[in-house]
């Protein structure tokens, strides 16, 4: 049987295709640890069920993360007809003057788009959940009862 001795192209060769495949599996676990356009809006359409139920109890579990509310960097944010945050992580404060870091006033475009029954999208720059400098974000968003919600997810 020939003997098979390891050379530096071998080695190399090796050293690639495992750096390869680790990129292709980090990149695979960075997207699972975070959601995506399909599950933002059914999380939102969930929301949008749960307030028509119990708005009460809804914002509270919005807030809590309680029954899936709260899925990796997906979470419910509502405002009402009075700007004060009601979910998520604005909650309590006046949102009428929220703008990203270029400026987009997406609370005023979202309140003003907002259509019971229908889902509209916008995107804007805005943290992760434990994190301070923004990233992309496209946002479901619709108005439920008196409640503009949303749900985004950061790409």
């Amino acid at each position: 049987m020939p003997r098979k001795f390891i050379t530096f192209r071998n080695c190399l060769m090796a050293t690639l295709f495992a750096v390869a495949l680790g990129g292709t599996a980090l990149r695979a676990y960075a997207a699972s640890e975070q959601g995506n356009a399909k599950e933002a809006k059914a999380l939102l359409q969930k929301a949008v069920a749960a307030i028509k139920v119990d708005k009460s109890g809804a914002l509270a579990k919005f807030n809590s993360g309680e029954d899936g509310f709260k899925d990796r960097d997906l979470y419910v944010f509502c405002f009402g007809p009075d700007w004060i945050a009601t979910a998520g992580p604005t909650k309590g404060k006046n949102v009428k003057d929220l703008k990203d870091k270029k400026g987009k006033p997406m609370t005023k475009m979202m309140m003003e788009q907002a259509k019971e029954g229908k889902f509209k999208t916008i995107s804007y720059l805005w943290p992760r959940p434990g994190f301070t400098e923004p990233s992309k974000k496209t946002s479901y968003f619709t108005k439920v009862d008196d409640q503009v919600c949303g749900v985004g997810y950061y790409k």
